[in-house]
């Protein structure tokens, strides 16, 4: 998996063979700077960019073969062994409005390279049946995560979802959608004014203070006000759209970190409150959920409500969305439908994905 913050590839093996998935080893791989920037800008229009796609992608199946191929070797597992690969591939476009949505990804390259047959084209299915295509964790997160009580599971990646969990035996719809950025401008931010690709641990914003006129800006844009089905990406939350919003105010680059943090945990928070209050816990995920300043704020806005993170369910925040597509693609070689209509507003639950065989 590699999320909307480019932050890396991260790589799990799973056994399904117990019913509830086990994990049986994890790798991390950074992307080179350069394959980052080649996907950071196909996200708008540009000169030849469908060569600067089709290259992109290659890139990206031979950095996805290498974290499999090292995430065999740390297992002692051989290719053999594996069913498939879930490959999401890299999200570049998402105009579920439009009719389509845009992973950047080379399954059949990822295929001849790792020896093992590759499931990708996650989104397509759903958006062909008049859905967002987004988000897909949801029905992992049902799947895995239901418990005693109402729960809501937030993946704070570069754009934030939430999945809301009735809890077990409550004849309730699961409750799923993009709340708005995540990590994205934080980390966008950051680069600007540190030359560093994230605000480690929150360090920065910790130091700056919130700014209110400037967060109502931020906030007033027409997306949160927007009833789900919704989903979004960086097509919306860029830099040109803080840009537009920021001009009007003379702020402090270490107050705007703070209030672009801030808004990451407001817009989550009132999420919660408005689709579902009735959880009594937020479980956290994604690499948002090692910002411990985000982490703060957050646990204040959704006060009295205990904010942990997926630790406590047995996987690790930054495994969860890797292993999220695992299921899926397991689901898919299952022939399973794993959609949600009630998340994405499609017609229908559809079978999610395309094989590309060994």
């Amino acid at each position: 998996m590699t999320g909307t913050s480019l932050d890396g590839i991260d790589a799990v093996l799973a056994d399904f063979s117990s019913g509830r998935p086990q994990l049986r080893g994890h790798v991390r791989h950074a992307l080179t700077a350069e394959l980052r920037d080649a996907l950071l800008q196909l996200n708008h229009a540009g000169e030849n960019e469908l060569h600067r796609a089709a290259v992109a992608g290659q890139h990206l199946a031979h950095a996805y073969a290498a974290a499999v191929g090292d995430l065999l070797l740390e297992a002692s597992v051989e290719a053999s062994e594996v069913r498939a690969i879930g490959a999401h591939g890299q999200t570049v476009r998402h105009r579920p409005d439009s009719g389509y949505t845009i992973q950047v990804n080379a399954p059949a390259t990822l295929a001849e390279l790792a020896g093992v047959d590759v499931v990708a084209d996650f989104r397509s299915r759903d958006v062909a049946a008049g859905g967002q295509g987004a988000p897909l964790a949801p029905a992992f997160h049902a799947a895995v995560f239901r418990g005693a009580t109402a729960r809501a599971v937030v993946n704070i990646g570069g754009i934030s979802n939430l999945t809301g969990l009735p809890a077990l035996g409550v004849d309730s719809p699961v409750v799923g959608f993009d709340c708005g950025p995540g990590n994205v401008l934080i980390d966008d931010w950051a680069l600007q004014h540190l030359g560093e690709p994230v605000d480690r641990d929150g360090r920065w914003a910790a130091g700056g203070r919130v700014h209110p006129p400037l967060l109502s800006a931020l906030l007033d844009d027409p997306y949160f006000a927007l009833a789900p089905p919704k989903s979004s990406g960086r097509d919306r939350f860029n830099r040109r759209w803080l840009a537009g919003r920021l001009a009007p105010f003379a702020v402090d680059p270490r107050d705007v970190q703070a209030t672009l943090t801030q808004l990451t945990a407001t817009a989550i928070a009132e999420a919660i409150s408005r689709y579902f209050a009735e959880a009594a816990e937020i479980v956290l995920c994604g690499g948002g959920a090692f910002n411990a300043t985000l982490g703060r704020m957050l646990a204040q806005a959704c006060a009295p409500r205990q904010v942990v993170t997926s630790d406590v369910l047995g996987v690790a925040p930054d495994q969860v969305e890797a292993l999220a597509f695992a299921w899926l693609a397991r689901e898919f070689v299952e022939r399973r439908p794993a959609s949600l209509p009630a998340v994405t507003g499609a017609r229908g639950p559809r079978l999610l994905g395309a094989l590309y065989p060994r």
